[in-house]
């Protein structure tokens, strides 16, 4: 259920979301028409993969800096049609270039789309919190993402399409993640084969969760793997304002809408000051031009100091979450090979119980068809 399908979420009207979206497709041609100015084809790789990553910087960052700066209402309505082309185009593809199938499905009361292997049993289940700076994006945006990472870890994964803000601030999505998490064990998901993942601020989310299971002593995953997380929502290291014309992201990092009053240094939506001690195996990837990065090193380095088991993979002059909007790079690639290993050694597949296993998630006994969407 993308945000704007929601009965407490206000969108657009037709014409206005229509003249919206032109706006998007302008501002894209504008984008794309200031690439050859900007010397594309430097960088510290080949031609084509210097070029590839300035044409997505550009790219990305346009429609980042256009969509932060529309009315919620017609912010709603861009997405939800961004969501429904997604629907449409992307399980094919996935099913055909990966052997993985996408479906809906609801798990403790929260709406998500599934992803499995369409031949045989799953490895593991990975609970996956889609990103988009707690504001923004759905489940269905990640299809071609989390197929590539079922066809690469034999894992089936859950997205979880949490509440976000501003309609939703902090902890909405956070009870969520807990819910959809509570639900999964006690269906019979055993911990040792459950990952818990994310990217920017699902990455962040993920981390808040991790801190949630201990403080109401429910079992830790058996590993987390982050992309690029927001882990540190101070915004005041030198990263930020450093990298702030390499990265995809706005330099108006909007926050103020999830926090909703919670104080940026809260552990429980940033990760950075938050106890280390209860966090699982840990798989983080960045790139060296995130302004996020000094806060996403300086949270990587607590774990280690506290014995946590981490692999850091930062990958130069790469933006934020570059693995998932440029995932034929070199260096998403290698993020790729790498994380598959982690899972692959951090998944107790023996005797594993996913989702799959344990029920049929349409049965009256599933978790899907026992809850109420929220």
């Amino acid at each position: 259920m993308v945000m704007a399908d929601r009965p407490e979420v206000r969108t657009a009207s037709g014409p206005v979301a229509a003249v919206t979206l032109m706006g998007l497709g302008e501002n894209l041609v504008n984008a794309l028409a200031r690439v050859p100015f900007g010397h594309p084809w430097h960088g510290p790789a080949s031609v084509v993969q210097n070029t590839g990553a300035n044409v997505t910087r550009q790219v990305i960052r346009s429609f980042m800096g256009y969509s932060t700066g529309l009315p919620i209402e017609e912010f709603r309505s861009m997405e939800g049609a961004l969501d429904g082309l997604c629907k449409v185009v992307l399980p094919p593809w996935v099913a055909l270039r990966d052997g993985v199938s996408i479906e809906t499905g609801v798990i403790g009361g929260v709406p998500g789309v599934w992803a499995r292997p369409r031949k045989g049993s799953a490895n593991g289940t990975i609970l996956y919190l889609h990103g988009g700076g707690y504001i923004g994006t759905s489940p269905n945006m990640y299809a071609a993402f989390i197929g590539a990472m079922v066809g690469g870890t034999g894992c089936e994964v859950f997205v979880a399409d949490y509440r976000l803000a501003p309609e939703f601030p902090f902890p909405a999505g956070l009870d969520d993640a807990v819910d959809v998490y509570e639900c999964l064990v006690a269906s019979g998901v055993d911990p040792t084969t459950l990952i818990v993942a994310g990217d920017s601020g699902g990455g962040g989310l993920a981390t808040s969760l991790i801190g949630e299971l201990s403080d109401r002593d429910l079992p830790a995953p058996s590993a987390l793997v982050l992309f690029s997380p927001e882990v540190d929502l101070d915004l005041n290291r030198p990263s930020v304002s450093e990298n702030a014309d390499r990265d995809i992201l706005p330099w108006n990092i909007p926050v103020t809408s999830y926090l909703h009053g919670i104080h940026p240094d809260d552990a429980r939506v940033s990760a950075v000051f938050a106890d280390p001690a209860a966090y699982p195996p840990t798989f983080v990837a960045l790139g060296s031009d995130e302004m996020f990065r000094d806060g996403i090193l300086a949270f990587s380095e607590r774990l280690i100091e506290a014995g946590v088991s981490v692999e850091v993979h930062q990958e130069d002059a790469m933006f934020h979450v570059f693995p998932i909007v440029m995932p034929w790079a070199d260096a998403a690639k290698r993020v790729f090979a790498s994380m598959d290993r982690f899972i692959s050694r951090h998944v107790a597949t023996s005797g594993s119980n996913t989702i799959g296993d344990a029920m049929d998630p349409r049965g009256s006994g599933s978790p899907e068809a026992s809850s109420t969407q929220r």
